[in-house]
């Protein structure tokens, strides 16, 4: 009974203890691992470093594929004709999650940091100019479709899926149906390789302190400083100034009721996906106008990742640091902008940013396998980075359609006089 008690909970249990429980074994292992070393001649973080390669090798599999079917399947089921307000809300999406890009641009600049990386100098190409980064995107933007999946080009994945989506938004119901139940399949061998985050994550964290020593706790911790305190000054500052701008009153206790609410939730569901009845309960409380939150609030879990793009921002930047890759102001700016659209992109399930990281690492130089390391430690910190992220983003699908149906309020009501 115990066995299987422990069992459920390995596989099943929550996924934030599980985690924080792999968190603390590893550094555990970590320390005693020298010891045994000394007195068996046997390295127990070396040989369980094996789980971590494993999980790694596991995310790098399922990423693109994971990509190319949510944004196709995202794109030709998106309804259209219906009356709203949506023009507007779209564009408070893409303007929050490009400034919150721009937020963690100019964060990593202020607060620069540096994350474990087992990287041969022969690895990196990093480009020379920003026209040689600009050719470098469109040239993988053009790329054969298979050829971009088997190679893990991200840029390439994203351009046919956004193409493919846009022209199946004609065909028919049953040709949609089939990509959304791809979809759902996928979504779940998704959750599969997050439910092994724990192993993954207790061999990761075993093998880089047994590599890197106790001093690579530090890079963490400054790193999770960084990427928190970025995401709660988009959403304290930048995204009040937006909602300001929008409605011409006092933000705060709209954004504040947004965080109470919707982003408490998020933070301990930790998918925008999930959130999505919550935000429609908190929408109908406000008294929004049905018909628009209706199609922004579930379109928003898709598209308004102002979270995930400060994870990919800065994630990609410390990589850059850690390499020794100069990044000139251009670069900076591109680099904001792929990042928004890889939030995009992001999936609705925890850690489904960090899988769009190798697509902004791609404008460096930087190969697939160290990308897939920065995936690595973006799990690590995720138990907090990925809750804080996912409760920025779900919040903010509320708030913007509030502030636009808000506003629109304002307006009709001023033509009525």
């Amino acid at each position: 009974m115990n066995t299987s008690r422990l069992f459920s909970f390995l596989f099943s249990g929550n996924l934030v203890k599980r985690i924080s429980i792999g968190l603390v074994l590893g550094i555990v292992v970590a320390m005693i691992s020298p010891a045994l070393e000394s007195a068996l001649g046997f390295n127990l973080a070396d040989k369980l470093g094996v789980l971590g390669t494993i999980f790694v090798r596991a995310l790098r599999a399922v990423a693109p594929i994971l990509i190319f079917v949510l944004v196709v399947s995202a794109i030709a089921n998106r309804k259209v004709g219906a009356k709203s307000n949506m023009k507007s809300i779209i564009s408070l999406y893409i303007l929050g999650t490009f400034l919150a890009a721009c937020t963690a641009v100019i964060a990593s600049f202020l607060f620069p940091v540096s994350i474990p990386l087992k990287a041969a100098e022969n690895s990196l190409s990093p480009p020379g100019s920003i026209s040689e980064v600009l050719t470098t995107v469109i040239l993988n933007i053009f790329d054969n479709p298979i050829a971009a999946l088997s190679n893990a080009n991200f840029i390439g994945i994203l351009a046919w899926a956004i193409a493919l989506g846009l022209v199946l938004r004609h065909a028919a119901d049953s040709t949609k149906n089939v990509f959304n139940d791809i979809s759902e399949a996928i979504s779940k061998i998704v959750h599969l390789v997050i439910g092994l985050a724990p192993f993954g994550v207790f061999g990761l964290v075993t093998a880089t302190l047994a590599d890197k020593g106790l001093a690579a706790l530090a890079d963490y911790a400054y790193l999770l400083a960084v990427l928190i305190g970025a995401m709660l000054f988009v959403a304290f500052v930048i995204n009040p100034a937006i909602v300001y701008w929008k409605i011409r009153r006092n933000p705060y206790p709209l954004v504040w009721e947004c965080v109470r609410v919707s982003g408490l939730t998020a933070f301990f569901t930790r998918s925008s996906a999930a959130n999505i009845p919550v935000n429609i309960e908190l929408a109908k409380r406000l008294n929004l106008d049905e018909e628009t939150y209706s199609v922004s609030i579930p379109l928003g879990a898709t598209i308004n990742m102002g979270g995930a793009a400060v994870t990919i921002t800065i994630l990609t930047l410390a990589a850059v640091n850690t390499l020794g890759i100069e990044v000139s102001i251009p670069t900076a700016i591109l680099l904001s902008v792929v990042a928004s659209v890889c939030a995009c992109g992001a999936s609705g399930v925890a850690g489904g940013s960090l899988l769009l990281i190798p697509l902004a690492c791609s404008l460096f130089g930087i190969s697939a396998d160290i990308a897939v390391q920065v995936i690595a430690v973006g799990f690590i910190i995720g138990v907090l980075q990925d809750s804080t992220e996912t409760a920025l983003n779900s919040s903010t699908d509320v708030l913007f359609t509030a502030a636009t149906c808000i506003a629109e309020e304002a307006k009709n009501a001023d033509v009525a006089k």
